[in-house]
């Protein structure tokens, strides 16, 4: 599975960015998808994560209120919106296949050695 994230860029803090991440090469509807970070000097952290069929979402609660994630199967593509960015919003940003799809458990979904397949991340840059 290859996958590809796009969006990221330079924004002022209180605005909004989309990312998108493009998946191809495996049957995308059999992954549950994650969103994680990674700040410069930081480790990478859980953002969000979406299940198969994009009923399910948990979000980090740090961002809860501000991030939402979704995914359309038919377009192969899972979403992280972002709004009201903060400074400390700014990193690299990832997607992820969960290895399992089972997102149930806290530890389960928010342990980056749960997940397979990487994106090569976007970055966003949130100015004060």
């Amino acid at each position: 599975v290859q996958l590809q994230a796009s969006g990221g860029g330079l924004v002022q803090a209180g605005g909004s960015l989309r990312l998108s991440c493009a998946a191809s090469g495996g049957t995308f509807s059999n992954y549950a998808m994650g969103w994680f970070r990674q700040a410069p000097g930081k480790e990478r952290e859980f953002v969000a994560v979406i299940s198969r069929s994009g009923a399910s979402t948990f979000i980090k609660d740090s961002v809860k209120g501000r991030f939402t994630t979704s995914r359309d199967n038919a377009k192969n593509t899972v979403y992280l919106q972002m709004n009201s960015l903060k400074v400390e919003d700014t990193a690299v940003y990832y997607c992820a296949t969960h290895r399992e799809g089972n997102i149930l458990s806290k530890r389960n979904r928010e342990d980056v050695g749960r997940y397979e397949y990487w994106g090569q991340g976007t970055l966003v840059t949130v100015s004060s």
